[in-house]
């Protein structure tokens, strides 16, 4: 009986060949890369968005169940002891009851603070509307508040000028409520109340 004896044969890539995958997945990954950042920024973008409207939804469901006015108000190195006269919303904001509706966290009147939210990414700038939100919003028990908006741009260029995908503008009425401008024309930039796109990242009326 005879034994044959079979010898596999085995083949790997060549030089060339292995030269031509590794620069055909460099340009793949070249292509995606653009899109994936984007994503990113876009993710980054919305949280940021979220979180300012969270804290504005949660000062007014606040305000309602303890029947007391809370703000919502920047501050100055994410301290709830200052005014944030001199800082802007993208420094932070605290969330407090304000009995006295001045506007001031000061737990002698018998405030107290509700929760502190940091300050937004680098490069990220976030202002209300003059006069009325510029430094502070204010719930009242009934859930009411002063009508106004804010616009929060990723601003990485420096230009303070709304572009595609990179600004997000939160409305809030008179009655309080808190949302998200909608982008009728799909363009990646936020209309007002009237139809129109917003301007500035910085300058109100936005």
């Amino acid at each position: 009986m005879g034994i044959y004896k079979h010898r596999l044969k085995f083949q790997g890539f060549t030089l060339l060949e292995l030269m031509v995958t590794v620069a055909i997945a460099a340009i793949l990954a070249a292509m995606a890369m653009p899109s994936f950042t984007q994503t990113i920024r876009n993710n980054r973008l919305t949280t940021t968005n979220n979180m300012l409207l969270t804290s504005l939804n949660l000062a007014r469901s606040e305000a309602i169940k303890r029947g007391v006015p809370v703000t919502v108000r920047k501050v100055d190195n994410n301290s709830f002891t200052s005014l944030g006269v001199g800082a802007n919303w993208e420094n932070g904001w605290d969330v407090f009851t304000d009995i006295d509706s001045d506007g001031i966290y000061d737990a002698v009147d018998g405030d107290s603070l509700i929760n502190t939210f940091q300050s937004v990414p680098v490069n990220y700038t976030l202002r209300g509307t003059v006069p009325g939100f510029t430094n502070r919003v204010t719930f009242q028990p009934t859930g009411l508040s002063g009508n106004g908006s804010f616009v929060l741009c990723d601003n990485f260029d420096g230009d303070n000028l709304p572009q595609a995908n990179t600004a997000r503008m939160i409305i809030i009425s008179i009655t309080g409520r808190a949302m998200t401008a909608g982008d009728i024309d799909n363009d990646g930039i936020p209309n007002k109340n009237d139809g129109t796109e917003i301007v500035s990242c910085t300058v109100s009326p936005f």
